[in-house]
C-alpha cells in the first residue's frame, strides 16, 4: 500500500511539473515601443506585418494637451505626434531591431514632414520607456546617420503618456485597402516593405 502511494505521489509530481512547463511555454513576454514617423495609418500597416509583432495601436504622444481628439492633433497646436504603439515579443524581434527598422520605413531627415504629410504631428520621434530603451534607440540612430545624405532630425525623449487614437483609426489600411490615400500611400510602402524584408515578415 505504501509502495502505491509512493508511486501515486511521483506520477503527480511530473505531471504537476510538465503542467508548469507548458505553462511557461505558452507564456509571453511582451515589451512596447512608441513610435511616430508620418500617419500612423503607415507605420501601423507596415509593423503589423512585421514577425514578433503581436500588436500595433495608433495613438498621440509628445504633446501636452490631454486626451487629444483627431480634429485637435491635426491643428497643430496639441504638441502631440501620431504616433504607434508596437507590442512585441523579445523573444522574437528586440527593441533594436524594432527601431533598426524604423529607419528603413519612413524618412527621419525632413523636418516635421513625411511626403505630402505637413505639420508637427507628422514628426519623426521616439518616445523611450526606460534608460535600456533610451540607449538603444540612440545608438540605432548614430548607426542609422551613415545611410542618408541629410542630417536625422528624429526626436528622442521619454515617453509621458500615450492615447489611443479614435477607433475608425485602428486597423486602417487593413479596413480601407482601396481608400485613396491607402492606394496612393500605404500600398506602395507595404509592397516595398514585402520585397526588402522577407523573413522579417509574418
Amino acid at each position: 500500500m505504501r509502495m502505491l502511494i509512493k508511486i501515486l505521489i511521483y506520477i503527480l509530481l511530473i505531471l504537476s511539473s510538465w503542467g508548469m512547463v507548458m505553462a511557461n511555454e505558452g507564456s509571453i513576454l511582451k515589451e512596447e515601443a512608441v513610435l511616430g514617423g508620418g500617419c500612423f495609418w503607415c507605420l501601423e500597416a507596415i509593423y503589423e506585418r512585421v514577425k514578433g509583432v503581436l500588436a500595433v495601436e495608433s495613438g498621440y504622444a509628445g504633446g501636452i494637451t490631454k486626451n487629444p481628439t483627431y480634429e485637435q492633433v491635426c491643428s497643430g497646436n496639441t504638441g502631440h505626434a501620431e504616433v504607434v504603439r508596437i507590442t512585441f515579443d523579445p523573444a522574437v524581434i528586440s527593441y533594436r531591431e524594432i527601431i533598426d527598422l524604423f529607419w528603413r520605413v519612413h524618412d527621419p531627415t525632413t523636418l516635421n514632414r513625411q511626403g505630402a504629410d505637413t505639420g508637427t504631428q507628422y514628426r519623426s520621434i521616439i518616445l523611450f520607456a526606460d534608460e535600456k530603451q533610451e540607449s538603444s534607440a540612440r545608438q540605432s540612430l548614430e548607426e542609422a546617420r551613415g545611410a542618408f545624405r541629410q542630417p536625422i532630425v528624429t526626436e528622442i525623449r521619454p515617453l509621458e503618456i500615450f492615447y489611443p487614437a479614435e477607433k475608425y483609426h485602428q486597423d486602417y489600411f487593413a479596413n480601407n485597402p482601396y481608400g485613396g490615400y491607402c492606394r496612393a500611400v500605404i500600398a506602395p510602402k507595404v509592397q516595398k516593405l514585402e520585397k526588402e524584408l522577407g523573413d522579417m515578415l509574418q
